[in-house]
Order: structure tokens, then sequence, then C-alpha cells
């Protein structure tokens, strides 16, 4: 089965600067970061051990709450797989976009691991945690069309993004859909903050290099985005 690589047995925020993020990622092995169009790119900030220790959280969370491909409002099923922790998930189906109290088969979802929190206590606040982390599972074929993540309700905070597992070629668009754009490969191991400016840019993921990581036995990529839904 596809989804067998990823399922196994009081003070108000404000944007933090990229100068600011990356004096905070420190603590961190970042072997290079990056701005582009606005994105924050930790490259390498998660070292092998610490992936697979989030990866083992997540399997975690994937017992709980089992992977699914949801359809788009217009009925076509999305190529990748996901599931959510934390008070929220993300679904979608005939009614639209939207966020859910509970996995489809009627459970709560799993609070998010602490191995995930953790990067958004370094890079984004420890006053405010998510009320979600969406996982998504890009197997053979699967891809990410260009969109924004619209469907909180307040957009001051970013999105957070880990990468884990095969090489996914991830595209930063602009602020309204079409114009030129810029891709670069995200790594097992990197991490992008989209916010201020970036937190509406379209962006996508065109496609998933197999064979480029170890951290899957079967290859794939996983994407974890973290957000504030209310």
């Amino acid at each position: 089965m596809a989804l067998q690589p990823f399922v196994r047995g009081e003070v108000g925020y404000f944007w933090l600067k990229w100068t600011e993020l990356l004096h905070k990622a420190r603590d961190f092995m970042v072997t290079r970061s990056l701005t582009v169009r606005g994105f924050g790119i930790f490259k390498g900030l998660l070292e092998s051990p610490a992936q697979s220790a989030m990866l083992s959280d997540l399997r975690d969370v994937a017992r709980v709450a089992p992977p699914f491909s949801p359809r788009t409002p217009s009925g076509k099923a999305m190529t990748v797989q996901l599931t959510s922790a934390g008070k929220y998930g993300w679904y979608s189906d005939g009614e639209g976009y939207r966020y859910v109290t509970k996995h489809p088969n009627g459970t709560d979802w799993p609070p998010i691991p602490a191995s995930v929190l953790v990067l958004w206590r370094k890079l984004v606040s420890t006053k405010r945690m998510p009320d979600c982390c969406l996982i998504n599972y890009y197997g053979e074929g699967a891809r990410m069309g260009m969109h924004q993540d619209k469907d909180e309700a307040d957009f001051s905070w970013p999105v957070l993004s880990i990468s884990l597992g095969d090489q996914g070629l991830f595209r930063i668009g602009n602020a309204t859909r079409g114009g030129k754009t810029e891709s670069l490969w995200l790594s097992s191991g990197d991490v992008v903050v989209m916010g201020a400016d970036a937190r509406l840019t379209y962006h996508g993921v065109d496609r998933i290099k197999f064979g480029t990581s170890a951290l899957l036995p079967k290859g794939g990529r996983i994407n974890l985005t973290l957000r504030v839904v209310d």
C-alpha cells in the first residue's frame, strides 16, 4: 500500500524578522539558511536522529488518525494522503476546504507531538501554540498544485513547514495566481517559515525525487505544516 511508508505496525504576536529567526535557530545545527520571496528557509535544520524521532512520533499519530486521500470541492481525489494532529484537522470534500475537530473515523485528532512543537517554539512563538499540524504524505506521482493557505481566521501568524524523507521540488509564486515563479529542492530536515508578506503567497510541490533519502523505507516525502487556525 502507498500508505505503508508512513504508517508502521499574554503577549500579542509580532512577526519576527529574518535575522531574528536566524538568531533563534542557533541552537540547531543550521547548515545553510536563505530567503526566497519572503519565505524563510532553514536548510538542514533537523539532523538525522531528530528526523527519525519525529517520524516515530508521526507514526503514533497515524495509528490513531490514519492518513486518507480527501476529495477537492470539485470531486477530484487529491494525490497526497493526509492526516492531522492538534485541536483541528484539515479536511476537504464537496462542501469545501475547512478545519474539522474529528478525523473521518470519528475520533479526535491526536495531540501535536512535542518533537514538532519544539520547532514552533524556537522559530515562531512560545506564547501561542498552533491549532493544527497538517501531515501530508507524497507517494509516487503525488504533487500539490499552486495554492494559498487561507482557511485560517488569523493570517498574522506564520505557517511553519517541515520536510521529511525524499526531496520535493517546492515552487514559490506570487500574491496572486500566475506570473513568474521560483523553485528549489527541499530535503529531509529542511524547515520553512511562511509569514508576513509571504503568508498568502501561492506555493506548491511539483514532484518528488525518490531515492534521495533513506528515512522512509519505501520512499516518499512527508510534509508537516503547523498553523494557528482561530
